[in-house]
């Protein structure tokens, strides 16, 4: 392979060799040495023996269905952990996807002015992006559930579902605010200068020189680094939540509220952490897709595409489970991309049946989904995986 190719295979080495020395269930040092060598020897495999079409499809799928993972973490901490039932996921994915790109991208300027509006433009550097997404999602959380976390589980429902709305409806027709109507374009990927000549300015010389043969068509291997990594992190953070007295908390209020506020605990405090901190999740999950889709608008935030999908992943990795829950986004990412092809393959039977039937295909997607949901539900409720179980008691002193 060349050096631009084994560059490609590093990429993706990184994100392999991350997974596999978390999730392969031997000690830490053999995890580690283990991961390294089946992350080197998978990534070189695929970059050798694949096609670059078929290997940029899947680093773009990989992207997504990584994203849609910190989606359904945050998911996780609402519903797996706390029995919050949150119908308005679509809200805190806008809303973390438009102040990243707010808080990165630059105002625009000259005839770009004429065309493009937004409320501001901070030029910021990437992760302060994120941080925003995260506090901003945090904030509207804190909002929704001041006055609904005291009542019923289906009030937060019913407002999760009209905050989504509402937030979808103002990103749309408030022009000044996010371009209205039109995509927020421009939005600035993060590390895109390695794949730039000249590289980075920061970077040393002889590194610059490694990294000279990659092209901006090679970015997408970097970003599906930088994603996992995030996915890694809110993993591992989430796991430790789970598993520290605040956690089983949570998990003693989803199975028996009023025994738990019997034992002294504030439910409601503990209802609107879990919110809040799921909603952060959510949130970087926004603004994660809109640095990959470089131009974002309403249509993409959905219910079915922002919100329905989402739970139907968590429910087939399993609620409760973290592992699960990504499994649950690569599962149905997959799903739901593969139906992609399939409604094309059905356009000349559906046009013999009735000519009208093609131009419907792509709610064929969502029958597809909702059924698969249907039959989760039905021969596997706990999902995939299930929650695990532990030993220790819900409630610490």
């Amino acid at each position: 392979m060349d050096s631009r190719m084994w560059l490609k295979a590093l990429f993706i080495a990184i994100p392999l060799a991350i997974l596999a020395a978390r999730f392969i269930p031997l000690t830490r040092m053999w995890r580690l040495l283990l991961g390294i060598f089946a992350g080197i020897a998978v990534a070189v495999f695929l970059v050798w023996l694949l096609p670059p079409g078929i290997m940029a499809y899947l680093v773009s799928f990989a992207i997504m269905a990584s994203i849609f993972a910190v989606l359904s973490l945050g998911l996780n901490v609402h519903w797996g952990s706390s029995g919050l039932i949150n119908f308005g996921i679509a809200a805190f994915f806008a809303v973390g996807a438009y102040t990243a790109a707010l808080f990165s991208t630059a105002m625009p300027t000259g005839i770009l002015a004429l065309y493009s509006q937004q409320a501001f433009g901070l030029q910021m550097p990437f992760l302060v992006g994120i941080l925003a997404a995260a506090v901003v999602s945090g904030v509207i959380a804190l909002l929704v559930g001041i006055p609904t976390l005291r009542l019923r589980e289906d009030y937060l429902a019913i407002a999760t579902i009209g905050i989504a709305e509402i937030i979808r409806l103002i990103f749309q027709n408030e022009r000044w605010l996010a371009n209205g109507p039109q995509p927020l374009q421009g939005i600035p990927q993060p590390l895109h200068c390695l794949v730039q000549s000249p590289s980075c300015d920061w970077l040393p010389a002889s590194l610059q020189m490694i990294l000279s043969p990659l092209t901006p068509r090679d970015y997408p291997y970097i970003y599906l680094a930088i994603v996992v990594l995030f996915v890694v992190i809110i993993y591992l953070v989430m796991e430790r939540a789970i598993r520290s007295p605040w956690g089983r908390v949570l998990r003693a209020i989803r199975e028996e509220e009023t025994s738990t506020a019997m034992s002294g605990k504030d439910v409601f405090a503990f209802k609107m952490q879990a919110f809040i901190v799921g909603s952060m999740i959510m949130g970087i999950g926004g603004g994660l897709y809109a640095h990959y889709m470089v131009s974002i608008d309403y249509t993409q935030f959905t219910p079915l595409y922002g919100t329905f999908i989402i739970w139907v992943m968590l429910v087939l990795g399993g609620t409760g489970n973290n592992k699960g829950a990504i499994l649950g986004a690569f599962a149905i990412w997959g799903v739901w991309a593969g139906t992609a092809f399939l409604t094309d393959w059905l356009q000349p039977v559906l046009a013999a049946i009735s000519p009208s039937l093609p131009s419907r295909s792509p709610y064929l997607r969502y029958l597809l989904i909702a059924v698969l949901l249907e039959l989760i539900l039905l021969f596997r409720p706990q999902g995939l995986l299930g929650e695990e179980k532990q030993v220790s008691q819900f409630i610490e002193k």
